[in-house]
């Protein structure tokens, strides 16, 4: 049975708070095609569809606005991706011990950082019976939800990635292959994998960054273009494709879930991120920490940053 792999990211573009990237990936059955929003039809749905009491997956950006809050988000990532139950809180920490190993020294270095948060936010009903039905799903359609797996990275090291290679794109380049590189040690015997990863800014070539992501491999590019760049990687135990394309998070299932894990993880590190600068400046507005607004909100940070020591580049990301 192959594996289907999705990788996307958020928190990319703001000046503040951590950068969150994400996998997903789901063994499916040999016939079953790329389409895993057919085989999960019972338990999920698309925007285009009637709302009724499946849950979406698409990309976040569709599933998550301020104004709505996050509700639908928080569902759709509890009920498919996470280690919570229905019936109990689950400290964001323990969370991130499950989707992030690995993630809490560098949290601990950030001092608005406490993992004690608890989730869900929405109380531990919303999303149970979600959950049921996607299991339910799974075991019907064969299709089985394998690692998912998040890579966060805070303003200290995103800045010393920037200092080190004078370039952002490099933060994606680290994060995805330590992505690859999970799923290549989980994934079983010599099944093979397919990655879907959404497209990193105009670039078309990525044949030099998976190839760092597969030092035992050898990456042949099959194409390379602006509607899709596709590699695959020879010499390994297993057969590996990989096609970077634009929009994969509304193509491809796997491509939305790992949109949606990144996107409610950064949230939820940004409201402990907002309830520490809070305490610190009465009044203060959150910030969801992206250009113009993060400018605002840093200047007023700013003078409680040097009285409690804190460096400006652990804080705002230069680019």
């Amino acid at each position: 049975m192959p594996w289907i792999v999705g990788i996307d990211e958020a928190g990319y573009g703001p000046n503040l708070g951590p950068f969150v990237m994400t996998s997903v990936a789901c063994r499916v059955p040999e016939d079953a095609g790329t389409d895993l929003w057919r085989l999960l039809r019972p338990a999920v749905r698309r925007p285009t569809e009637p709302a009724d009491d499946r849950f979406l997956v698409e990309d976040s950006k569709v599933v998550y606005a301020t104004a709505r809050g996050l509700f639908e988000l928080e569902r759709g990532v509890l009920a498919t991706a996470s280690p919570c139950r229905p019936g109990a809180a689950l400290p964001l920490a323990e969370y991130l011990d499950w989707v992030s190993p690995g993630t809490q020294e560098e949290l601990r270095g950030e001092r608005w950082y406490t993992g004690a948060t608890a989730l869900p936010l929405g109380g531990t009903e919303a999303f149970g019976a979600c959950a049921e039905r996607f299991a339910e799903a799974c075991e019907q359609s064969g299709l089985t939800l394998g690692l998912v797996r998040s890579v966060v990275v805070c303003p200290a090291r995103f800045n010393g990635l920037l200092d080190r290679w004078d370039s952002k794109g490099v933060v994606l380049a680290v994060a995805m292959a330590e992505l690859l590189g999970h799923n290549h040690a989980t994934a079983a015997g010599a099944e093979p994998v397919r990655f879907f990863i959404d497209k990193h800014g105009g670039r078309n070539a990525y044949a030099a960054m998976v190839q760092h992501a597969y030092p035992d491999g050898l990456v042949l590019a099959r194409e390379e273009g602006r509607d899709r760049s596709v590699y695959d990687v020879i010499g390994l135990e297993r057969p590996v494709e990989l096609t970077f394309e634009p929009r994969a998070d509304g193509n491809h299932f796997c491509v939305a879930l790992a949109s949606m894990v990144s996107k409610y993880l950064r949230e939820v590190l940004m409201l402990e991120f907002n309830q520490f600068w809070g305490t610190h400046v009465p009044g203060l507005k959150p910030t969801a920490g992206y250009p113009g607004d993060a400018v605002r909100f840093f200047e007023a940070i700013r003078p409680v940053c040097g009285r409690l020591g804190i460096p400006e580049a652990a804080v705002w990301r230069r680019k």
